[in-house]
Protein backbone atom coordinates (compact mmCIF):
# COMPACT_ATOMS: atom_id res chain seq x y z
CA UNK A 1 0.00 0.00 0.00
CA UNK A 2 1.30 3.20 -0.66
CA UNK A 3 0.28 6.64 1.00
CA UNK A 4 1.02 10.70 0.07
CA UNK A 5 -0.04 13.05 2.30
CA UNK A 6 -0.74 17.18 1.70
CA UNK A 7 -1.41 19.77 4.10
CA UNK A 8 -2.71 22.72 3.34
CA UNK A 9 -4.64 25.65 5.35
CA UNK A 10 -7.41 28.00 5.47
CA UNK A 11 -8.49 31.07 7.82
CA UNK A 12 -11.89 31.02 9.22
CA UNK A 13 -14.15 31.76 12.14
CA UNK A 14 -16.77 29.57 13.72
CA UNK A 15 -18.69 29.51 16.88
CA UNK A 16 -19.26 25.88 18.88
CA UNK A 17 -23.75 25.84 18.87
CA UNK A 18 -24.51 23.75 22.54
CA UNK A 19 -20.80 24.03 23.92
CA UNK A 20 -20.72 25.66 27.40
CA UNK A 21 -17.46 27.87 26.98
CA UNK A 22 -16.17 30.70 25.39
CA UNK A 23 -15.93 28.58 21.83
CA UNK A 24 -19.11 29.55 22.07
CA UNK A 25 -18.51 32.88 21.09
CA UNK A 26 -17.38 33.50 17.39
CA UNK A 27 -13.62 33.11 17.26
CA UNK A 28 -11.12 32.32 14.49
CA UNK A 29 -8.28 30.04 13.61
CA UNK A 30 -5.68 29.28 10.95
CA UNK A 31 -7.10 25.90 10.18
CA UNK A 32 -4.55 23.19 8.95
CA UNK A 33 -5.31 20.63 6.48
CA UNK A 34 -3.75 17.17 6.47
CA UNK A 35 -4.80 15.03 4.28
CA UNK A 36 -3.72 11.25 3.28
CA UNK A 37 -4.97 9.09 0.56
CA UNK A 38 -3.54 5.59 -0.19
CA UNK A 39 -3.90 2.89 -2.87
CA UNK A 40 -1.87 -0.15 -4.02
CA UNK A 41 -1.06 0.77 -7.75
CA UNK A 42 1.00 3.69 -8.73
CA UNK A 43 0.96 4.84 -12.45
CA UNK A 44 3.26 4.18 -14.98
CA UNK A 45 5.03 7.19 -14.09
CA UNK A 46 5.53 5.91 -10.73
CA UNK A 47 2.81 7.96 -8.80
CA UNK A 48 0.25 7.04 -6.53
CA UNK A 49 -1.06 9.98 -7.12
CA UNK A 50 0.17 14.24 -8.66
CA UNK A 51 0.71 16.24 -4.90
CA UNK A 52 -0.66 19.25 -6.49
CA UNK A 53 -3.75 17.07 -8.22
CA UNK A 54 -4.93 15.99 -4.19
CA UNK A 55 -4.24 20.07 -2.91
CA UNK A 56 -6.06 20.99 -5.51
CA UNK A 57 -8.85 18.43 -5.02
CA UNK A 58 -8.63 19.47 -0.98
CA UNK A 59 -8.20 23.80 -1.97
CA UNK A 60 -11.24 23.00 -4.18
CA UNK A 61 -13.63 22.19 -1.34
CA UNK A 62 -12.33 24.37 0.94
CA UNK A 63 -11.78 27.59 -0.61
CA UNK A 64 -15.15 28.58 0.31
CA UNK A 65 -14.86 28.72 4.02
CA UNK A 66 -11.59 30.71 3.90
CA UNK A 67 -12.38 34.43 5.40
CA UNK A 68 -15.63 32.94 6.25
CA UNK A 69 -17.87 32.43 9.48
CA UNK A 70 -18.26 28.60 9.19
CA UNK A 71 -21.02 28.66 10.35
CA UNK A 72 -22.94 30.38 7.78
CA UNK A 73 -21.85 27.62 5.29
CA UNK A 74 -23.09 24.75 3.96
CA UNK A 75 -23.30 22.29 5.89
CA UNK A 76 -22.26 23.82 8.93
CA UNK A 77 -25.24 26.19 8.79
CA UNK A 78 -27.16 23.30 10.20
CA UNK A 79 -24.29 20.86 11.41
CA UNK A 80 -21.95 21.97 14.60
CA UNK A 81 -18.60 23.37 12.80
CA UNK A 82 -16.81 21.40 15.00
CA UNK A 83 -12.95 20.17 13.78
CA UNK A 84 -14.58 16.65 13.94
CA UNK A 85 -17.60 17.09 11.69
CA UNK A 86 -15.06 19.14 9.38
CA UNK A 87 -12.60 16.31 9.21
CA UNK A 88 -15.72 13.37 8.24
CA UNK A 89 -17.00 16.19 5.82
CA UNK A 90 -14.13 16.67 3.96
CA UNK A 91 -13.33 12.94 3.80
CA UNK A 92 -17.16 12.05 2.15
CA UNK A 93 -16.44 14.93 0.25
CA UNK A 94 -12.95 14.02 -1.59
CA UNK A 95 -14.19 10.41 -0.88
CA UNK A 96 -16.41 11.19 -4.05
CA UNK A 97 -14.27 13.12 -5.93
CA UNK A 98 -11.55 10.28 -6.21
CA UNK A 99 -14.35 7.78 -6.67
CA UNK A 100 -12.98 5.05 -9.64
CA UNK A 101 -9.46 6.46 -9.40
CA UNK A 102 -8.02 3.59 -7.41
CA UNK A 103 -7.15 5.98 -4.52
CA UNK A 104 -8.92 6.30 -1.61
CA UNK A 105 -9.02 9.12 1.22
CA UNK A 106 -7.06 6.98 4.80
CA UNK A 107 -7.13 10.03 7.01
CA UNK A 108 -8.50 13.76 7.25
CA UNK A 109 -6.66 15.76 10.27
CA UNK A 110 -7.54 19.33 10.68
CA UNK A 111 -5.69 21.16 13.52
CA UNK A 112 -7.20 24.63 15.23
CA UNK A 113 -4.15 25.59 16.58
CA UNK A 114 -0.36 23.81 17.15
CA UNK A 115 -1.55 21.79 20.06
CA UNK A 116 -5.08 20.92 19.07
CA UNK A 117 -6.26 18.93 15.88
CA UNK A 118 -8.93 16.18 15.30
CA UNK A 119 -8.97 13.45 12.56
CA UNK A 120 -11.24 11.33 10.67
CA UNK A 121 -10.09 8.04 9.37
CA UNK A 122 -12.95 6.08 7.55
Amino acid sequence: MYEITVKTHFNAAHFLRGYDGKCANVHGHNFDVIVTAQGDQLKPNGLLMDFKDLKASIESRIYIFDHQLVNEMPPFDEVNPTVENFCKWLYETLAGDLHGTGVEIKRVEVKETEKYSAAYLP
